[in-house]
């Protein structure tokens, strides 16, 4: 009942958010090019999906954002549980948190001049951003795991390879998949970063000749096809949270 109520609270509230929006342009009497209208940006929607232009940009950047995921997620997890399992290597700690006080922003485009103004650039400026927030939880997730239950696998005579598989990996999956979550939001900054600085096609080069050419229902357009993508990557990780995580329901039952 509660779920059901949430939803059609949510669903209900973006109706009446769009309701204040077309009345406000209407009693404003804002020209298109400052603030149009929802009908406006619905027709100029449906404009560049007829044209393919919007589903091509979209397919640009998806895939910059997918690279990045996968490349920052596979090393921050390598590098996190080593940080996690050696304790030498937390000399590397300094290093990577200094890193982090660094604006992706700033040096963007130095990665677009060293990496060239391909793909490559947007999807290691992506992966770094995603890099982050995954190699703190999979250090947080694994450190974690208690020594008895170590202990236990180790009377078993488990090998290192499964205690990993069937200890570490399945206790720290919740804080993994919670830093997974935040990851992939955040990647899709990343690929807009990137194509903001230099690009000729994805969502960030239709914001940016939007804004060059006045057309302002365009780049409303580009910002909710960005906001989409967040939503349906942040959907992916909550299945496979309720996937992998189905053991926690039942230890709670």
């Amino acid at each position: 009942m509660k779920k059901s109520f949430s939803r059609w609270l949510g669903l209900l509230s973006i109706i009446f958010g769009i309701l204040a929006w077309g009345l406000f342009t209407r009693l404003s009497g804002l020209p298109r090019f400052i603030l149009p209208s929802p009908v406006d940006v619905w027709m100029r929607l449906l404009k560049s999906l007829a044209d393919g232009s919007l589903l091509y940009h979209t397919s640009v950047t998806l895939l910059e954002i997918t690279l990045g995921l996968l490349v920052g997620v596979t090393l921050a997890t390598v590098l996190g549980y080593m940080l996690a399992k050696s304790r030498s290597l937390e000399i590397l700690s300094p290093y990577l948190v200094a890193s982090q006080a660094i604006p992706v922003v700033a040096i963007a485009p130095l990665l677009v001049i060293w990496l060239g103004h391909g793909m490559i650039s947007k999807v290691v400026i992506c992966a770094l951003i995603v890099f982050f927030p995954v190699l703190v939880n999979t250090v947080v997730g694994v450190r974690a795991v208690p020594l008895a239950l170590y202990d236990m696998m180790n009377s078993l005579r488990a090998s290192r390879w499964q205690v990993m598989s069937k200890l570490e990996v399945p206790a720290s999956l919740p804080v993994l998949l919670g830093g997974l979550r935040i990851g992939a939001t955040l990647s899709v900054i990343g690929a807009i970063v990137g194509e903001l600085v230099d690009a000729k096609e994805g969502l960030g080069y239709l914001l940016k000749v939007g804004d060059f050419q006045y057309d302002t229902s365009m780049v409303f357009v580009a910002v909710i096809m960005l906001v989409a993508l967040a939503l349906g990557l942040y959907g992916i990780v909550t299945l496979l949270e309720k996937r992998f995580l189905k053991w926690q329901n039942r230890l709670n039952l």
